[in-house]
């Protein structure tokens, strides 16, 4: 079975850091896309970063471009999304996802990632 499961949110302010994380089970870990998506109250699912485990190339959203990075622990099966500089425009539920070693339509395509953790909040004040 697989589980994907975000831990790590919070509420900062404007300028703070947040370390989201998100274990993963029941899939070839090593061999995946692990991506980051968020979504504030009444605005479509976005992709915010997305990393491919077998080499840890990374993806960024040109929205978080500099402020963020993205890792992968492959033993022991995690993904660490490092934001940093937050900013108000961040708050959202942010979603761990997760594709075996093929993304039909490029890492923002949320569609295609068949595997869904719960959602983590984050809250950046002004």
């Amino acid at each position: 079975e697989v589980q994907l499961q975000a831990s790590g949110g919070g509420s900062v302010h404007t300028g703070g850091s947040l370390r989201l994380s998100c274990a993963a089970s029941g899939f070839r870990f090593d061999y995946a896309f692990i991506g980051w998506f968020r979504q504030a109250p009444g605005k479509e699912r976005e992709g915010v970063s997305c990393i491919r485990t077998s080499d840890g190339l990374p993806y960024f959203a040109d929205s978080v471009k500099g402020r963020f990075t993205i890792s992968s622990d492959n033993a022991n099966q995690r993904v660490y999304l490092q934001m940093n500089s937050l900013k108000p425009e961040d708050t959202a539920v942010y979603y761990c996802a997760a594709a075996d070693n093929d993304l039909r339509g490029g890492w923002r395509n949320w569609r295609a990632y068949p595997y869904w953790g719960q959602g983590t909040l984050v809250t950046v004040s002004s």
